[in-house]
Order: C-alpha cells, then sequence, then structure tokens
C-alpha cells in the first residue's frame, strides 16, 4: 500500500507546486507592503507647500512664489487624489498669466499638461496657442504639441512634433515614443520604449515610477502578467506612494490570479489612502469576480456620485459607459456621457464608445453610421475591441463579432472579470 500511495503523493505535490506556479501575487508581499507602507513623498510635499505659501504676499503678487505653489498642490493632487487640488493649481496659474499681462509662457505650459490630466483637451490647445504665441523652446513647442495632438487623434501631426524632438537619450521623448508605438499596436516597440525611459529617469523617483508602472500596464495589455507584476514591484520600491501600481497589483490578483478577497484588500488600502475615485470603481469590478451583484451596484453607485462632481468633468467618461451599459444599466445615460465625449475629442476610441452606447440605446442605425465613417479598420483597445464584439452579434454580423472578440481576446486582462466571462462565452459559440 505504501508504494502505490507514493506515486499518487508525488503527483499530488507535483500538482500543488504547478497551482503555486501559476499564482502571481503573493500575499506575504501585499501584508509587508500595507503594514509597512509609508508616505516620505507626501510629508516632503506637506512641508513645500507650507514654505512656499508662507512667501506668497496676496497684496504684492508674485511669479516665482505662485508659480512653485501651484505645481506643489498638482504634485499633492497625484498623491492624494483631492481634485480641488488640481483645481486651485489651475487657479494660481491663471492669476499669474493675468498679473503680468498674459506675456509669460511659463503659466500657459503648466497649465497644457494639468489640463490635459483633467481631459481638457481642446483648453490644453488653446493654452499651448497661446504659449507658442508669446514664445517657447523648440523643444517644449515639440513635447506640447504632440501631447495635444495625441489626445485629439491628431496622430500624423503628433508624428510630426515627436520626430522634432528625437532623442533616443532623452526621458521625455522615449516616453512619449512609447505611447505612440502603443497606439500603433508595436506593443514590445511601446515596452522597450518605456523602460528606456525609466533608465534615463536619473535618480528622479516620481519619472522612475512613471515609466515602470506605464511599462508594466503595457505588460498587462499583453497578457505578461508575471513580468507587469514585477516591475510594479519594481516602480513601488523606487517611489512609495505609486498608488497605482499597487492597484495595478490587485487588479492581476484579481483577472489573473482569481483572488478576489487579496484584490479587495489592496483595493480597500488605496481607497483610504487617495481621494481618487479609481479604487472605487476596481471595487465593484472585484464583485464581479463572484456576481455579487449588491456589492457591484453598491460601488458602482458610489463611483458614479462621485465622478458626478462638475469638478471632474470628462476624466472618467469611459468608465462610466462601462457602468451605465453594465450593472447600473441605464442607455440614456450613457448615451450623453458619451455623446459628452465626443465633443470634447473624437479618436477611433470614442468613436467607438459612443457606437456601442447607442447600439445600447437601441439606435442601430446611427451607431453603425457612425461606425462605419469612424470606427471600422481603426485600431482599437481590449475593451473598444469587446464592445465592437457585441455590437456586431446584435447585428447579426457573427462573422465580423467573432473577429473583434478574437481580437479583445488578446488584450482579455484589460477586461473586467464578468467581461471576461461573456468574452470567453462568445468565442465558445
Amino acid at each position: 500500500m505504501k508504494n502505490l500511495l507514493c506515486p499518487f503523493a508525488i503527483a499530488a505535490i507535483l500538482a500543488s507546486c504547478n497551482h503555486n506556479k501559476n499564482i502571481i501575487v503573493e500575499s506575504n508581499y501585499i501584508d509587508s507592503l500595507i503594514n509597512n507602507y509609508t508616505e516620505p513623498a507626501l510629508a516632503v510635499n506637506t512641508a513645500d507647500i507650507k514654505f512656499w505659501s508662507s512667501r506668497i504676499d496676496t497684496a504684492h503678487p508674485g511669479f516665482t512664489n505662485e508659480l512653485k505653489y501651484s505645481s506643489l498642490l498638482a504634485t499633492r493632487f497625484a498623491l492624494k487624489g483631492n481634485i480641488q487640488d488640481l483645481k486651485s493649481s489651475d487657479s494660481i496659474l491663471k492669476v499669474i498669466a493675468k498679473t503680468f499681462n498674459y506675456k509669460e509662457a511659463a503659466p500657459y505650459t503648466a497649465l497644457v499638461p494639468r489640463s490635459i490630466s483633467q481631459h481638457k483637451f481642446n483648453e490644453a490647445d488653446t493654452f499651448l496657442n497661446k504659449a507658442k504665441q508669446i514664445g517657447i523652446k523648440p523643444y517644449d513647442d515639440g513635447a506640447y504639441s504632440f501631447d495635444v495632438n495625441f489626445e485629439l487623434g491628431r496622430y500624423p501631426l503628433a508624428i510630426e512634433n515627436l520626430n522634432s524632438i528625437k532623442s533616443n537619450s532623452d526621458y521625455g521623448y522615449e516616453f512619449r515614443l512609447s505611447k505612440l508605438e502603443h497606439y500603433k499596436g508595436n506593443l514590445d516597440s511601446a515596452i522597450k520604449a518605456m523602460l528606456n525611459a525609466a533608465s534615463l529617469a536619473g535618480n528622479n523617483p516620481p519619472l522612475i515610477a512613471a515609466a515602470l508602472s506605464n511599462a508594466a500596464d503595457l505588460y498587462v495589455h499583453k497578457g505578461k502578467l508575471d513580468k507587469a507584476y514585477q516591475l510594479y514591484k519594481k516602480s513601488i520600491a523606487s517611489y512609495s506612494s505609486d498608488l497605482h501600481s499597487i492597484m495595478g497589483i490587485g487588479w492581476i490578483a484579481l483577472v489573473h490570479d482569481k483572488n478576489d478577497s487579496l484584490a479587495k484588500k489592496i483595493f480597500l488600502f488605496v481607497s483610504a489612502k487617495t481621494q481618487a475615485p479609481e479604487p472605487i470603481l476596481k471595487l465593484s469590478q472585484t464583485a464581479e469576480l463572484n456576481n455579487d451583484s449588491a456589492s457591484m451596484k453598491k460601488y458602482a453607485q458610489q463611483f458614479a456620485a462621485l465622478t458626478s462632481n462638475p469638478l471632474y468633468g470628462t476624466m472618467y467618461n469611459k468608465y462610466l459607459i462601462e457602468l451605465y451599459t453594465g450593472i447600473l444599466n441605464d442607455p440614456s445615460k450613457a448615451e450623453a456621457v458619451a455623446a459628452n465625449e465626443i465633443a470634447n475629442r473624437q479618436t477611433p476610441q470614442t468613436y467607438a464608445w459612443y457606437v456601442w452606447c447607442l447600439y445600447f440605446n437601441n439606435k442601430k442605425d446611427e451607431a453603425y453610421k457612425i461606425y462605419e465613417a469612424n470606427v471600422s479598420g481603426k485600431p482599437l483597445e481590449g475593451i473598444e475591441l469587446y464592445w465592437m464584439g457585441k455590437f456586431m452579434k446584435g447585428l447579426g454580423k457573427g462573422y465580423n463579432a467573432n473577429e473583434f472578440f478574437k481580437a479583445a481576446e488578446k488584450n482579455k486582462y484589460d477586461l473586467s472579470p464578468s467581461m471576461m466571462k461573456d468574452l470567453d462565452d462568445n468565442l465558445k459559440e
């Protein structure tokens, strides 16, 4: 009997080892991360804000002190997610511009990335043009012009802008090159460029983290979640305030490891550290794994209520569309949000959102016309490919639907658990 049991025991041990190898996120790492979490960057930012704000004389408005204070408020927004900090930063920059009779370019160039981060792309374009009229350096012209034109879907112009600052030894160039290569669908080139950017960041932890976490996102997009996990960890090690990477690890725990309890633990931790809405959305998506519709709806409603604050503008339109065409099931609101996004920028991605919402609101003919004119044959991301597959299936175009589903499957880890399951079901039909 002993000899008979041995092979089964060995098989069980091997099966256990194989199972463990499939788990990417280590629970002990998460426990250590949470228990030992510190925020040195926030402490430095708080001290700097106190110092520079004390130097401002409201009776005699100046330039340098106000500009530095505005920048620090934007940094605090990145750290703690209070949208009011970003709005205050904007207001200070506009006051500087007015104080100096709109003849200084610096406040306008600072407003460009602030506006982009708030998805105010046309406003960013306006600020950039004002800065150009005053006069800015050629590098700033090329870099900021790329940012604006890329976000507005003016891709030929964006490519020209990027070529004007081409330098493989420059962080900004490599970072932007990665975005362009990703748009083109060249994931390997995009990852390489982003890792190059990380290597060029010097001793600047926020810049290192920005590049490493973006490279990790690209690995998630490619389905290489083990590599993404290692980069997220590396980014956190260099910059402990990198909540984006912590959430990235939570996402891997959810969609790959299927460990909803660990994912929830991570997202609840992040939600306690920031006022940004993203972890609330992740908690709704976490509830999808076990079809916990009550929790899904609770967190989805919380996210929608939070992001409906006018201060957020159009920053979270994509995610609101996901909720309004999903658990919140509100076709009219979905269409309104998508139409609002089209007014903000016209890209293949945003048109795909609009097509999906029109279809979801039972406007099939209108949806198909927009699809033909603005989406067909254009590069799309995982969620848009999935939505276009659902759209084609709803039109009875089975072959087209399956092609979209197969394309979406390559980026399946971009999708929430319920979308992944639905995608899998459609591919099996």
